[in-house]
This record gives C-alpha cells, structure tokens and sequence, in this order.
C-alpha cells in the first residue's frame, strides 16, 4: 500500500492543486482544511507524512505540530511557506521538530524529494520503536513474549529442535499461541525460506480433509472442477503446521502416516506418487493419551509425530508475563486500528490478575482489542473492560487449606484478623492483590496489619515509645 500523505490548508483551490500533485507522485492522500480537522483525520486514518500550511484559522501549523508533539506523535510534517513565513517555518524545524520546510510555489521535484525522504524518517521512526519494544520485552521470539520461567523453558525448547528436521507435537489449550509456536520453529529452521502452511483438522469436514491435505485430480469426485495441489504440495521444502490434528478422521490418519513415512503424496484420482520435502509440525489441545485410549487417535502415528513434545502452559500459569504481552499487543492493536495508546493502567492489571482467563491469550487479544478501540489514545482503563471479565472467586472451594474455618463464639476481631492472614497468605503477602480481594483500601490493610503486630509485640512498641 503506498503511504498515505496528509495535505492541511485552509485555501480550497491550493489544497486541491497539492492533493493532485501529491497523487501524481504515487501516495495516497487525505486533506484537511485546518489543524483541528487534521487531527480528526488522523484520529481515524493513519498517515505516514504530513504537508500543513503554516497561516491558518481556527488551529494553524505551528498549533498542529504542538499538539501532536504533546500527544507524542512523531509522523513527520512538511511545513509550507508562503512570503513571510520562512523565519518562523524554520524556527519550527528547530523548536517544534519539523522534518523540513517547502516553499511555495511548490515545484513538484522538489516536493518528491522531500515525501521520499520524510516516509523514509518514518520508516526509520517505526522500526527503532519496534525493536526498542522488542529489547524492553526480555524475552521474546517471533510474535510472542514474555518472562516468566515457564515461558522461557518453550523459548529454549523452540531453539533447540528448530534447526533439526524432527517432527514436533505441541500441545496446550485453546488461545495459547500454538500456531505461534509452530511459526517460531519455522523462522529459526533451515526452511525459514519456505513456505510454512497451517491448516485446522477441526475446520474441515471428513469429506473434504483428505482432498485439502493432499489435493485431487480434475473429475475425481463431484465438484472436482480442476487439478488441486494439497497442503503437503504447498509446503514443499517447508513447514506443515496440522492444527488440531486430534479430530483428524482415523481413516485419513492412516493415510497421513503413509504420506509422512514415505515422504511421498498422491492426488485423490491419480495413481502416481509424489515426492515431497516437507517438515511436520502438529498440534492439539486435547490430551493425545486420552484420544488415544479412545480409539479417536492412531497410536504409530502420535509417536511418529511426537518426537520432540512441546507444551504451552495457560495463561493462569503464567501471569506475570501479562504485562509485556499486553504491552506487544497494545503496539499491534494501534497499528491495525490508527490508535494512539500507551499502557494499561495498574487497575486494570489488578484485574487482569485477578482473572482466571480461560481463553488464553487469545481472549487477552481480544479485551485489548476492543480496550484500544475504546480508549483511542493514552491509558487503558477499567471503564474500557468488558463487564463480564470479573476476578474469579479468590478461595477455591477444593483446597482446604485456603479456607477459614473458625470456633462458634470467636471474637469478630480475631474472625476479622485471621482472614486478613489468610488473604495475605493467598497473595503470597501481595497487599494490592489482598486489599482488592478483601474489598478494603490498602490504607485500612496497612493500618490492620499494623495493630495486629503491635498488638501481637506490645513490648517492642512500649521500647519504640
């Protein structure tokens, strides 16, 4: 898509004239008539340069340049002169970092020359923010991220069988990052050249699966208008990802050890064999043993498949890697909607943590998504997170040891003073995380637990005094 420049001026006849300059030379172009309805149009359409005339009503080019600095927004802009101005256009290139000036009448080499470079300082712009965000992360690889230990261990597994040609089986529940997985094995293989294909054994009916994975011939069945390749053929000299490969049909597993046994394929309606050179890389989120007690799934073929397993803990396990991967998502999510978010408040982290997140990080995705569309710019809050996503209750009723159990008779304040214990003990003494549970300020946790260990130390506070 070429970028997309920005043309600001009041004067109806110079904006149009500048507009059909500016298409001429291949971008695409929006106007404005001032800086406020420039700000509006950027609001809901990402620029890569902006081209303002410096005099104008209402917000003029030197306001516009403040505001977008103030914001933090570095698209480059164009400052256009006109008699009597240069001083001050130049003083902005200084003050208010402007990428240059342009003089009017303006001459369409000249004009070139600077979009060209100006989308280049953009470019330049974006990809130091990216790997910036990427050093921040401490651990990533490929699209995902995080810190945590559990995380690490896929990290170190993914670089360790990546530049062999084993078979991997990876598993975990829906909305972890599987595919992710499989698409990091492939970058760091010796087939990052070639093509990585992924197809849903779930998505696809028994009728059809065995056509999409090794193609037909014109004819061989109904419908069959014209010649196929499969997945196998399209991932030649590359990686084949088998999603969900569980609910694959037993007969057509059969045929799917063959194919990977003999690194060979055949057509549904032609005789002849053909060679391929293809990894195979499967998942699946249910337990494969289970399947396989069930008769749901070949036993030769899941440890044909499982010769390096792979296991993708769930989020619930791996919560302190929420933050960076909602920071990576957050970066994602302004990109693809032209918003201008910064962070995730503490509130909202609170809550996240609090959550027990059964959709993974899918379903993060997708409360971000929606949070950034809300928001637009600046700081997440909780007014911008879906009601329904409430803490999941904080003493499971399965573990005895998380609950009180007190005598008929016991004094509220000791009633009171054990389950703060108890809270604090639940949130390995986090006292955000227990005054949230308890539904108390952190003050009034603070003061609690200050007179529970005076109380409980009245000769060191006699001493102190």
């Amino acid at each position: 898509m070429p970028p997309r420049v920005l043309v600001v001026d009041d004067d109806t006849r110079e904006r149009a004239d500048l507009a059909e300059m500016v298409s001429a030379l291949g971008f695409q172009v929006i106007t404005a008539g001032d800086g406020r309805e420039a700000l509006t149009k950027m609001a809901a359409t990402p620029v890569t340069v902006i081209l303002t005339d410096l005099v104008m009503p209402l917000m003029n080019g030197a306001e516009l340049l403040r505001e977008l600095n103030a914001r933090g927004d570095r698209t480059p802009a164009v400052m256009l002169t006109g008699f009597g101005t240069l001083d001050q256009a130049i003083s902005m290139v200084h003050h208010l970092k402007a990428f240059w000036y342009l003089e009017k009448p303006v001459q369409l080499g000249v004009l070139r020359t600077l979009l060209e470079r100006a989308v280049q300082q953009y470019d330049l712009v974006a990809e130091t923010e990216r790997l910036s965000r990427q050093l921040s992360y401490q651990g990533v690889l490929g699209e995902m991220v995080g810190e945590s230990p559990q995380i690490k261990e896929v990290f170190s597994l993914i670089r360790q069988v990546a530049p062999t040609t084993a078979s991997v089986l990876i598993t975990g529940e829906s909305g972890t990052g599987k595919e992710l997985v499989a698409r990091g094995i492939h970058g760091l293989s010796k087939r990052s050249g070639g093509p990585v294909i992924a197809v849903n054994c779930a998505a696809l009916p028994e009728t059809l699966i065995e056509s999409e994975l090794f193609g037909h011939e014109k004819g061989a069945f109904t419908g069959a208008v014209e010649r196929r390749a499969g997945c196998f053929e399209q991932a030649h000299h590359g990686t084949l990802l088998l999603d969900e490969i569980g609910d694959m049909p037993v007969t057509t597993q059969a045929k799917l050890l063959r194919v990977i046994e003999d690194s060979k394929v055949r057509r549904l309606g032609n005789p002849n064999d053909i060679p391929i050179d293809v990894r195979v890389l499967a998942a699946t989120n249910q337990p494969p043993e289970k399947a396989i007690q069930e008769k749901r799934f070949r036993e030769d073929l899941y440890y044909r498949l499982n010769v390096f397993h792979i296991h993708l803990p769930p989020l619930r396990e791996r919560k302190q890697d929420i933050p960076t991967i909602a920071t990576a998502l957050i970066g994602q999510l302004n990109h693809k909607h032209g918003c201008r978010v910064t962070h995730v408040s503490p509130a909202v982290l609170t809550r996240f943590d609090l959550y027990s997140w059964p959709g993974n990080v899918r379903q993060l995705r997708n409360v971000l998504e929606r949070a950034v569309i809300m928001a637009g710019e600046g700081e997440i809050l909780l007014r911008h997170i879906p009601g329904a996503l409430v803490p999941a209750p904080p003493v499971p009723q399965e573990q005895s040891d998380d609950l009180l159990r007190v005598r008929v008779g016991t004094p509220m304040n000791e009633v009171e003073e054990a389950y703060i214990r108890l809270a604090l003990a639940y949130t390995k003494n986090n006292k955000h995380r227990a005054a949230e549970l308890l539904g108390i300020s952190l003050r009034n946790l603070h003061n609690k637990v200050r007179a529970y260990a005076q109380r409980a130390n009245p000769a060191a506070n006699s001493a102190e005094a």
